[in-house]
């Protein structure tokens, strides 16, 4: 007899406890009526396992990787320990990498792993992250780098590149090849990075905050430019904008255009109105695949608020004299680019809304979905069956009595066209292959694994794959 699956370290379990239904109603609710998306389409926010915050996506290799922040379960401050790295091909599913760069990557960082942002150059990836350091008590940025886009990554320095008290850093590459770096809350700055990323030339700069480059606020003479925080700078067509979170609380996001990386800066307008259940938004811009695409977090997620975060994405068209348009939170999200290939390995974190579910590092590498119990699944959209799959394999495993794999179409009770048993396999990291019939799987769907069973955990999975139906040579 195995020992019963101990329940995961606080992780999040709120997604466990509702239904696709009160899900979905709870994103609508950041929706204006007119807008809202059919059940069907819903895929914001883009994770729903893990509380996420301050998106920063890059572009590398066919891929957009989103570098995330962590609000801990059920927090009532900016309690974050780590950071997240997900990626995605298509802008709906999205594999969980994990958390590759932690507090404890720092070795002299006490508290606060809040909003940064991770540039590649020269093959490697550098990540810089806001922190407190344990010296001074002060907030310091520092940076970390890796050879790989999911890490792990490793402190580059040992002690913090720039510290001043303030936070958010972001960094831009120029098409001359010089890179800078800005950060602030309540200023705002900026250093010209040296070519190794990990030193700069000269000294921190103040951008002047000006109410022309920034807008006005009003109420508080301390601050008098809507400016607050989470800077993100990018050149388009000759033209620098910086997008920001503007005017706490709550915040909204608004942005400024130059001819120059440091100015002089016009203020432009909104960029995305207050809402969403959070007093904190956060900005990041990339273009992909011939959309450009806006990230941003809210507190849609069950037990979501200001500080249990989610991020979420939209896509959106620059107008045509290059300003941006302002951009409304729904639930729908952004359209899927391309499909998915089911005849090749995909892995089972590769998610476009999971319910239920959690993700853990795998005993064979990577990472597995598990903490499984009867009823949940796992959505993954736009999977392109062409004329049809033959079989379904899976790697999985099992400590308990084990389960069963229902391929389900359209939804979690939608067309069964499989059934894949999971025996108990010895242990919850003792891994085996499934492999089962599948009949019915045609043209592009979106598919549902769904877990069915018993009582308590039923199994882990690591991966899967269909294969394709083989068609007969048509007669001489």
């Amino acid at each position: 007899m195995t020992a019963a699956r101990p329940s995961p370290a606080p992780r999040t379990r709120f997604v466990r406890a509702v239904t696709w239904t009160v899900s979905l109603l709870l994103a609508f609710a950041v929706v204006p009526a007119a807008v809202r998306p059919t059940a069907a389409r819903a895929d914001n926010p883009i994770v729903q396992h893990v509380y996420t915050a301050d998106p920063a996506p890059l572009v590398y290799n066919g891929r957009v990787y989103l570098y995330t922040g962590h609000d801990e379960d059920g927090s009532t401050y900016f309690t974050m320990k780590d950071w997240r790295v997900w990626s995605s091909a298509d802008m709906v599913n999205w594999t969980d990498h994990g958390s590759p760069l932690s507090l404890a990557t720092f070795s002299w960082a006490s508290s606060d792993a809040w909003a940064g942002q991770a540039v590649q150059r020269n093959g490697r990836f550098y990540w810089y992250v806001p922190v407190k350091n344990r010296a001074t008590g002060r907030m310091a940025i520092g940076v970390a780098v890796s050879d790989s886009p999911t890490g792990p990554f490793r402190d580059a320095l040992g002690h913090p590149l720039v510290e001043n008290g303030e936070i958010d850093p972001t960094v831009f590459i120029d098409d001359d090849g010089q890179a800078y770096l800005y950060w602030g809350n309540p200023n705002l700055w900026y250093v010209r990075l040296n070519a190794d990323m990990t030193s700069y030339s000269g000294s921190a700069t103040r951008i002047p905050l000006t109410t022309a480059g920034f807008g006005t606020r009003t109420g508080d003479p301390d601050r008098p430019t809507l400016y607050e925080e989470g800077p993100w700078v990018y050149r388009r067509n000759g033209l620098y904008y910086l997008v920001f979170a503007a005017k706490c609380c709550s915040e909204f996001i608004a942005y400024s255009t130059a001819p120059g990386p440091t100015g002089p800066w016009t203020y432009r307008g909104t960029v995305m109105p207050t809402q969403g259940s959070s007093f904190t938004n956060h900005p990041g811009i990339v273009d992909f695949k011939g959309g450009s695409y806006f990230f941003y977090h809210n507190g849609a997620l069950p037990g979501g608020g200001g500080f249990t975060r989610s991020v979420a994405v939209e896509r959106f068209s620059y107008n045509a004299d290059g300003t941006i348009p302002t951009i409304g939170m729904t639930s729908a999200g952004a359209p899927q680019v391309g499909t998915l290939d089911p005849y090749v390995r995909q892995e089972a974190e590769t998610i476009a809304w999971g319910s239920g579910i959690e993700t853990e590092p795998a005993g064979e590498g990577g990472r597995d979905v598990g903490w499984i119990d009867d009823g949940d699944f796992v959505k993954v959209k736009g999977v392109a069956f062409g004329t049809g799959a033959s079989s379904f394999t899976a790697r999985v495993s099992s400590g308990s009595v084990g389960g069963t794999v229902e391929l389900r179409l359209g939804s979690p009770s939608g067309t069964l066209v499989g059934r894949c048993d999971v025996p108990n396999t010895g242990g919850w990291q003792a891994w085996t292959s499934v492999t089962c019939p599948v009949s019915g799987a045609t043209g592009t769907q979106d598919l549902f694994l769904r877990f069915t069973g018993g009582s308590g955990y039923l199994l882990n999975m690591d991966w899967w794959r269909f294969t394709p139906r083989t068609t007969a040579a048509a007669p001489r």
